[in-house]
């Protein structure tokens, strides 16, 4: 079965770092994205999450988060996800017991509404995983 993966912002932070350490079945997903030419998806609320962790002190990065962005969507097989109005609707009715921040709501009904596969570490998401109303992967 064909994965199309989506990384929330946490994941975006990490696999771009150089010292983190990204669990094997994520990198082992990533891989085989990349080697069958897949994109993987990066939502645009993880630019919003960026500025905000930047603005508040949380992320310390040696560019702009602008600039940072940017360049994350030049790698090669990154893409921007849709969000177009019904997703950011949707994510005010998901199922079950959603995740609480508004950032992970999008990201979980972005997943939901492309079927893509979510690779994050984010605790929260991974717990609605868990109750099974979307993919997830931990990084």
């Amino acid at each position: 079965m064909r994965e199309t993966l989506l990384l929330d912002t946490c994941a975006v932070i990490w696999i771009s770092s150089e010292e983190a350490e990204i669990a094997a079945e994520a990198l082992d997903a990533l891989g085989r994205a990349q080697d069958a030419g897949e994109s993987i998806y990066v939502s645009p609320i993880t630019a919003w999450e960026l500025g905000l962790l930047v603005a508040r002190g949380r992320l310390s990065l040696l560019m702009s988060p602008e600039r940072w962005f940017d360049r994350l969507l030049q790698a090669p097989g990154i893409e921007l996800a849709n969000m177009p109005p019904d997703v950011l609707i949707a994510s005010s009715f998901l199922p079950g017991e959603p995740p609480r921040d508004p950032a992970n709501r999008i990201i979980a009904a972005t997943a939901r509404e492309f079927g893509y596969t979510l690779v994050t570490r984010d605790k929260p998401l991974l717990t609605y995983a868990g109750q099974g109303h979307i993919r997830a992967i931990c990084c």
